[in-house]
This record gives C-alpha cells, sequence and structure tokens, in this order.
C-alpha cells in the first residue's frame, strides 16, 4: 500500500489489503507511469536495427590489443577486444606464436608423435601389416638405382603355341595375298597396320596417365605415309614440322592445364617411333624408290627375314634357351633364342631369298646379317617401353601374339635399316 511519505525507508513488512477496500494501490505504478509519458533519448550509434530491416554486413569481432612488456609470458597472450572504429579493422601484424610456452627440450628426445621400434617389433608390425593392391605405376617417379625395377606386373593371359601359330599362319596368308595384287594395296595394309600400331601406343600412354593428342597422332602417321609413298623422303621433314605446330595448339586450346612435354613428348614419341620409321615400307614401295618397282620384293624380303627371326627365336629359344638376354627388360628372351634366331634368319637370307628377283646371294647374306642385330633391338626397345608403362603387351588384336605392335616391334628397325642398306650403300 502507497504510504502518506514516500521519502520513508521501507520496512519489510507487506502491505495489507482489507476486504472493505474499494481498490488497490500498487507501490510505484505512479512513478512507472511518468516515466513512460517521458520521451527517451538514445544515442543513434548503439541502436541495433529493426529485424525487418536489410542486413548491414557488419560484423564484431574479438582483435588483439597491444600489451605493454612484461616478463611473465602469459602477459603476452593479448587480451580481447570489439572491432569498434576503423582503426580496429587493421590486422595485426605480430601474431601470436606459441612455441614460447613449450619447454625446452633435447634434440634427441623424441617428439611425441614419434616413437622408435626395435628390430624384431618392426618385423612383427610389417608381418601383420595388411598388403596393400599393387597400385598402377605413377607419371612422375622418384630415381632409382633401376628405374624398370617392379614394372610390368600386368599378367598376359594364357595363350598357347598352337593358337600363336595358326594366327601367325592365318596372318602370312593375307600378307601374301595382298602382296599379289600390288603396291597400293600393299600401301593401303601398311597404313592401316601402322595406324592401329600407332592406337595401341597411345592407348598404352593414356592408361599410365599421359595425355597424348591421338586423333592428331594418327592422323600424322596417314598423312606421313601417303606423303612418303607420293613424294619420297622430304615429307618426312614436313609432316614432322606440322604434327609439332598444331600439336602446340592442340594443348593450347586444352579446356585444361596439360603438361605440354607430357602430352606433346608422347605424341611425337609414338609418331617418331611408328610413324616416320614404319614409313620406310612405303618409302620402299614407292614408286619413285627402285627401278623396275623392286621395292616390293625388297620389302617382302625384309618381312620375310624379319618372321624368320621371330620364328627361331621362339621355338629355338624354348628348347635351348636358358640365360635370358636381358632380364631386365625381358626375361623370356633368352641367349638362346638369339642364337637360334640369327642363324635361322642367315640360312633364308642365303637360300631363300635368292629365289625372289632381284635378290641375290650376297645381297640376301648382307641383309640378313644386319637384321639379326636390329630386330632383336627393336624387340628389346619395345619391351622397354612396355616396361615403362606398366603393361604386358600393348594390345589383344591377335590371339597368342598380343597387339599388332607387339609383332611388328623388330620390323620397325628393319625397314629403315633395309631401305638404307639397298637404297643407299647400293647393294641391290
Amino acid at each position: 500500500m502507497k504510504s502518506d511519505d514516500d521519502t520513508n525507508e521501507p520496512t519489510g513488512e507487506l502491505p495489507v489489503v482489507s476486504a472493505t477496500d474499494s481498490r488497490v494501490t500498487i507501490t510505484g505504478a505512479e512513478v512507472a507511469a511518468d516515466l513512460v509519458d517521458e520521451t527517451p533519448e538514445y544515442d543513434e550509434a548503439t541502436l541495433l536495427p529493426h529485424w525487418t530491416d536489410a542486413p548491414t554486413g557488419q560484423v564484431p569481432i574479438v582483435v588483439a590489443r597491444e600489451t605493454a612488456a612484461s616478463d611473465d609470458p602469459w602477459a603476452a597472450i593479448p587480451a580481447p577486444a570489439w572491432r569498434e572504429g576503423e582503426a580496429d579493422w587493421v590486422a595485426h601484424e605480430d601474431q601470436f606464436d606459441a612455441s614460447f610456452l613449450a619447454g625446452e627440450r633435447s634434440e634427441q628426445d623424441p617428439r611425441p608423435w614419434e616413437f622408435a621400434l626395435d628390430a624384431t617389433e618392426v618385423d612383427e608390425v610389417i608381418d601383420e601389416a595388411p598388403r596393400p593392391a599393387p597400385a598402377r605405376p605413377e607419371r612422375t617417379r622418384r630415381p632409382a638405382v633401376n628405374p624398370l625395377a617392379g614394372r610390368a606386373v600386368r599378367q598376359r593371359p594364357s595363350s598357347s603355341v598352337s593358337m600363336a601359330t595358326l594366327t601367325g599362319v592365318l596372318l602370312a596368308v593375307v600378307v601374301i595375298g595382298v602382296f599379289l595384287v600390288g603396291p597400293v594395296a600393299v600401301a593401303l595394309l601398311v597404313l592401316c597396320a601402322l595406324s592401329l600400331a600407332a592406337a595401341e601406343a597411345f592407348a598404352g600412354f593414356r592408361g599410365m596417365g599421359a595425355h597424348p593428342a591421338t586423333v592428331l597422332g594418327i592422323v600424322a602417321v596417314i598423312t606421313l605415309g601417303i606423303g612418303v609413298y607420293n613424294k619420297g623422303s622430304g615429307a618426312i621433314g614436313a609432316v614432322t614440322v606440322l604434327l609439332i605446330v598444331f600439336g602446340f595448339a592442340w594443348y593450347l586450346s586444352a579446356e585444361k592445364k596439360i603438361d605440354v612435354l607430357d602430352g606433346l613428348g608422347a605424341t611425337i614419341f609414338v609418331y617418331a617411333w611408328v610413324g616416320v620409321m614404319g614409313s620406310y615400307a612405303l618409302l620402299m614401295i614407292s614408286p619413285h624408290a627402285f627401278a623396275h618397282r623392286h621395292g616390293l620384293a625388297y620389302l617382302f624380303g625384309a618381312i620375310t627375314l624379319t618372321v624368320a627371326n621371330d620364328t627361331g627365336a621362339l621355338f629355338i629359344g624354348r628348347s635351348l634357351g636358358r640365360r635370358p638376354l636381358n632380364a631386365s627388360l625381358s626375361p623370356n628372351k633368352t641367349i638362346g633364342g638369339t642364337v637360334g634366331g640369327t642363324l635361322v634368319t642367315l640360312l633364308v637370307g642365303v637360300a631363300l631369298l635368292p629365289l625372289m628377283s632381284p635378290w641375290g646371294h650376297r645381297t640376301g647374306l648382307e641383309v640378313a646379317a644386319a637384321i639379326c642385330v636390329v630386330a632383336p633391338l627393336g624387340d628389346l626397345f619395345e619391351s622397354m617401353v612396355k616396361r615403362t608403362l606398366g603393361l604386358k603387351d600393348l594390345g589383344r588384336l591377335l590371339p597368342g601374339h598380343g597387339g599388332l605392335l607387339d609383332r611388328i616391334d623388330g620390323l620397325l628397325f628393319v625397314l629403315p635399316t633395309t631401305y638404307y642398306l639397298l637404297h643407299v650403300l647400293k647393294l641391290g
């Protein structure tokens, strides 16, 4: 109840309302009413926006204030402060470094996340650890003593000698039939073979993570073959320059950034390996290469000697071969197989090739001797490429043989050798 004297101190007694009173008076109600009538004064800078207003984008954060120097390390930790003015928006250059809180320790003490194990414990941990699945070889590798160690982990599908022999016989029948048709049919067969071989090589590079310009490379191989057949060896330089220029434009306009050495390098490598070296087959049968169109017979003789070398190395190596020719590149190629292939090649060059004009005994023997050296080199070169790519075969087009490039790998080295022996050295 309101007393007569508002200035008196409160007595702590509760107001008593009698039943006879007609109304109830609440102490302080008159003062509250007076305050409502008065107009309040507010600071416009401290007012919060109404909830229906658009957000201002300003968010108060806590920033560090400068502290005075002190011997207490905890005093270096800045106290929080609200970002109030423009100066508070400036980032402090001095950042708090928690390293001073760490105690001194010896360099020999292990770090909290490091621990040492004995040799026996290490062996137990290695034996108990799960074996991860073999990963595909990465494109970027650290240099090692033997960079090809551990490659070619993919196994060749099971094949038999009978299947390989049957495929070889059918392929030989097709090639002989095309040679009987004429040089144009042979040129088309060579272009088709080189295109498929280049496609297999590009697919192998893509499988290891490279980005060759496959379409551009195959077009360059076909263009080179056509140019060499019609214009001679002068087309090699022109097509190569065009490939480099268009290859640069190819990767310049790519949607994503690609390493030029990775993409264009793989493209030029396959082009030079399959396209340039294989184009000597078209150069040999070109109308401008040899008189009286003897190039067709020379090409057939080179193919025959290469097949004889591969066949002798296969069958004689399976029966007599024990010591590998180069275990790091191709453990299946043995010294016995190389010797057997050499003997069979020399025999075919002396006895069989002179039956075809214009081959002679001396020409057949000299070319056969050269092929005995370069054909195994071409085979080992492809084995090195496959080991680098982590592949056993570059394709499965030919049952029992793998891909087409696996069959013409030695022939790619034989073709330019035969051409220069016959055309430049005038052995024919």
